[in-house]
């Protein structure tokens, strides 16, 4: 049998390229999501208010998804993500000024509060470009038949963005306080910007330029509803994340139940992402395409068991090491659920699908984020965390039972013929 590249996609200049800059934004915008999650906390002391930095930002990350891909499909990737990256340095540089005391320091806590929710509501406009965009432009910069293996290094440098991020926010906001942190984002997003001049233009591949928007919309959701192994791998997944987001609530774990300050709180904010990094970076060697859908369902329902563990642990290492294992399960799911999309995606319809993703998956991060904080304030923040990751558990098991075509789902075939196509 013919040994796979565990490096194939490496091996190209623009890819490297490209996952700088992806390493960058994730980076940036993780660690921005952190710093105003703990400015916002602290000014409030009201677990809803984590919830509602996650509503502002899903409203118009959900209600611009479609339209956002049918722009994506119709446009140059690079320029497009550009213009991503620029919008997403105003807002953050917004930020850093918001958090500055010499000129917040004679607003009201509400006045500054009020503005920190209008820009991370810009923040989600911005947002339902910049994925679409990144996940077609990873598809141009590779052979089709290495897909796959770009598609798991895509995902590790996402997760390694995730991991450095956040547990930089937590050590950040300690050494430098939170407006220093915000020029830090500021500085990332350049970095971001300055990189991606290094990828030449690419082709647009979409034959039906200048389609009407709502026949391209309607083309986009049929096609994702219609391809079963899609429609169950995001949905999943979505309710999944719903259900089990239980780190919005790492502030009020961190300052009010396990009382571990702002390092503590980096060191919970990046367990689950160190967990799903070094997860992906072993499955560029130990391909999951092998009874994929079982291994989807089986990793959800770990995700699941972790969360109930951090939400009745009492002890600090205890719920690291949940959160590390949720990160694991986590990465597992990630890497199939990418898989998945890279190879029954067609070319030009990448940007839709992506978008549909986002509503599913991307968005339900911040829905999560609302659940959590709206159920903390109902029921109490521990069994709000535990209830979600019965949900969670109980959606996998109702899944596995109710939908055998997709527990049986296998990626081979499809991978082959890629590599046959490349």
């Amino acid at each position: 049998m013919k040994q796979k590249d565990p490096y194939a996609a490496l091996r190209y200049k623009e890819f490297n390229i490209f996952l700088l800059v992806r390493f960058a934004m994730v980076f940036a915008w993780s660690m921005q999501f952190i710093v105003i999650e703990w400015e916002v906390y602290s000014i409030t002391k009201n677990p809803l208010s984590l919830g509602i930095i996650g509503l502002m930002e899903v409203i118009p990350a959900v209600s611009m998804a479609l339209f956002a891909g049918h722009i994506v499909d119709q446009s140059e990737k690079k320029s497009l993500l550009i213009k991503c990256i620029l919008g997403f340095s105003v807002i953050s540089f917004g930020l850093f000024l918001l958090t500055w005391p010499k000129i917040v320091g004679n607003l009201s806590q509400n006045v500054v509060l009020y503005s920190i929710y209008f820009l991370v509501f810009l923040g989600g406009f911005v947002r339902s470009f910049l994925g679409p965009t990144i996940f077609s432009l990873l598809s141009l910069v590779v052979p089709k038949k290495l897909y796959p293996n770009a598609a798991t290094w895509s995902s590790s440098v996402w997760q390694m963005g995730a991991v450095l991020g956040p547990a930089l926010a937590g050590f950040s906001i300690h050494l430098i306080g939170v407006h220093w942190s915000m020029c830090v984002i500021v500085g990332f997003s350049l970095t971001a910007l300055i990189s991606l001049t290094q990828i030449s233009k690419k082709p647009i591949l979409n034959p039906k330029l200048g389609e009407p928007v709502m026949q391209s919309l309607k083309e986009g959701v049929k096609f994702v509803f219609s391809t079963k192994a899609i429609l169950g791998a995001i949905t999943l997944d979505m309710v999944a994340v719903l259900f089990g987001g239980a780190v919005a609530l790492l502030p009020v774990f961190a300052q009010d139940i396990l009382k571990v300050g702002p390092q503590g709180f980096g060191v919970l904010r990046a367990a689950p992402a160190v967990g799903a990094f070094i997860t992906m970076i072993i499955s560029a060697y130990i391909p999951m395409n092998k009874n994929a859908g079982m291994k989807l369902l089986l990793a959800i329902f770990g995700f699941g068991c972790s969360i109930i563990v951090f939400g009745l642990s009492m002890w600090f290492w205890v719920s690291v090491g949940a959160l590390f294992f949720s990160g694991v399960f986590d990465g597992i799911s990630m890497v199939i659920r990418q898989t998945i999309l890279q190879l029954k995606t067609p070319d030009h319809m990448r940007g839709r699908v992506a978008s549909v993703n986002s509503m599913f998956v991307g968005s339900s991060n911040e829905l999560g984020a609302f659940e959590s904080g709206l159920t903390a304030k109902l029921m109490g923040t521990v069994t709000a965390v535990v209830f979600g990751g019965s949900m969670t558990l109980l959606i996998v098991l109702t899944t596995g039972i109710f939908s055998p075509t997709f527990r049986k789902l296998d990626l081979r075939k499809d991978l082959e013929e890629h590599e046959n196509e490349g």
